[in-house]
């Protein structure tokens, strides 16, 4: 019984730790953190998705450009932000839905495949960028909008639908080229090297 009484004891700060609140930035350190994947010149007009004092996602920033950006979750160890074009936000939106719900892994996409198949779910015509950003919190500077060189970086272009024979490039990694990740599908995408 005292064994089970001590473990008890060793185990309730780390439980009173997990259930601490999340340090949630201020909305304007959010916003400004979550556009600096985008190219400067799209930055100004993005609309951004961050965190409420909760936890929630909520919109921080109304934008009036094309594109959205997704602020760093607080509760992750490293920074991310990522932005993608605005006609990709009904199979974003649903994603993170469906990962609200407790939909997890490979389960989320195929959801949201089959609900694109069924028509209930829309998919952009043309091509859409994401731009991202996942990086130790240390070489992200919120303040002056950049970060530390070397880290890492992912540019693609979704086309949903997309094969290799569509499009001519290769549906398989290559060092130095771009490729097309999951061919053939709703999420299909062209995936870029920041060394190209």
């Amino acid at each position: 019984m005292r064994r089970l009484l001590s473990a008890g004891l060793v185990l309730l700060p780390a439980l009173l730790v997990a259930q601490a609140p999340l340090a949630v930035r201020p909305a304007a350190e959010q916003v400004a953190g979550a556009v600096i994947p985008l190219p400067v010149e799209f930055r100004a007009g993005a609309t951004v998705l961050g965190y409420d004092p909760k936890g929630a996602m909520v919109t921080l920033k109304q934008g009036t450009g094309e594109m959205i950006c997704l602020a760093d979750n607080p509760a992750d160890t490293l920074f991310h932000a990522a932005c993608y074009h605005k006609s990709m936000e009904p199979f974003m939106a649903r994603g993170r839905a469906l990962r609200t719900e407790g939909v997890r892994g490979s389960q989320v996409d195929t959801v949201r495949f089959r609900e694109v198949r069924e028509g209930k779910l829309p998919m952009p015509t043309k091509p859409a960028a994401l731009w991202q950003i996942t990086a130790p919190h240390s070489a992200i500077d919120v303040a002056s909008q950049s970060h530390a060189a070397g880290i890492r970086t992912l540019y693609v272009v979704y086309m949903p639908g997309a094969t290799a024979e569509s499009t001519g490039i290769p549906g398989k990694p290559a060092g130095g080229v771009p490729w097309l990740m999951n061919p053939g599908t709703p999420k299909a995408h062209i995936m870029f090297t920041p060394s190209m």
